[in-house]
């Protein structure tokens, strides 16, 4: 019996070594310099729902995300590692980068978003301890990740046809003043805004700069519906006093100075 069992010990032992000398080998001292982290950007979005169906919806429905903020004490719930993708952005596209829900940290934020009320459209603000937290968690992403400031971006930006969240009560000159995204100079902008009172451009201008600041839209000449969307999107993050769609000097101002400091 000992003598069995002593045969089928060595037996295993050299069909292992065998397998070691036989099997892939893999030479790892040769990293390439060209390669970056997979995790190009930050996407923001609201829920449109309390916290209790936003964690069920992001965790045992059809979509999900990196993570959720919760309102009241703002508490973080990671709900998909970072190295996994979660589904958070859908048909999207910034800066000729298509779905990216495969370049992205997706971060949820309890929010109802509107109310739409007889007196017109009520948007619902996000609460400090919400904003807090955020930047906290933004902070740690970003130096983590290596992402640039310009890249941390809205759900209606990289899908303007279709989504408004986080909507216009989201603080983005907050976060730029923390330096997690961009904002513009206010005295640029009052000297653009001056210039292009009088000097208005077309609407074939505006979409080829809204295509140069990272937005999918086609180059028609026309102030259609989707350039509408589109303009409403990028007035609802830098203007969100007014974010109508129609093209103006404030409007034409701002998006110069961002392009030309970015």
């Amino acid at each position: 019996m000992l003598s069995t069992l002593k045969t089928t010990l060595i037996t295993l032992l050299l069909f292992t070594l065998a397998g070691c000398s036989t099997g892939l080998r893999i030479d790892r001292s040769h990293p390439s310099a060209n390669q970056d982290n997979r995790i190009q950007f930050v996407v923001l979005h609201y829920t449109n729902a309390s916290l209790e169906r936003s964690l069920a919806l992001l965790t045992h429905g059809e979509v999900s995300s990196h993570y959720l903020i919760g309102d009241g004490p703002g508490t973080v719930y990671e709900l998909v590692d970072e190295n996994r993708r979660a589904w958070h952005a859908g048909d999207s596209q910034w800066q000729g980068r298509t779905w990216l829900n495969s370049s992205s940290i997706g971060i949820e934020i309890v929010n109802p978003g509107f109310t739409d009320t007889p007196a017109g459209r009520v948007w619902h603000p996000y609460s400090e301890a919400q904003i807090q937290s955020l930047i906290a968690l933004l902070k740690d992403i970003v130096k983590r990740n290596n992402i640039e400031p310009r890249h941390i971006i809205g759900h209606s930006d990289i899908a303007p046809l279709r989504k408004l969240d986080p909507g216009p009560m989201f603080p983005w000159k907050r976060l730029a003043d923390e330096g997690l995204g961009i904002w513009p100079d206010a005295n640029a902008v009052a000297r653009q805004q001056a210039y292009f009172d009088v000097n208005p451009p077309g609407v074939g201008w505006y979409q080829q700069e809204l295509a140069r600041f990272g937005y999918a839209i086609e180059q028609t000449g026309v102030l259609d519906v989707a350039t509408r969307h589109v303009l409403a999107a990028f007035q609802m993050r830098f203007r969100p006093q007014r974010f109508d769609g129609l093209p103006d000097a404030q409007t034409a101002a701002i998006l110069q100075v961002l392009n030309r400091t970015r």
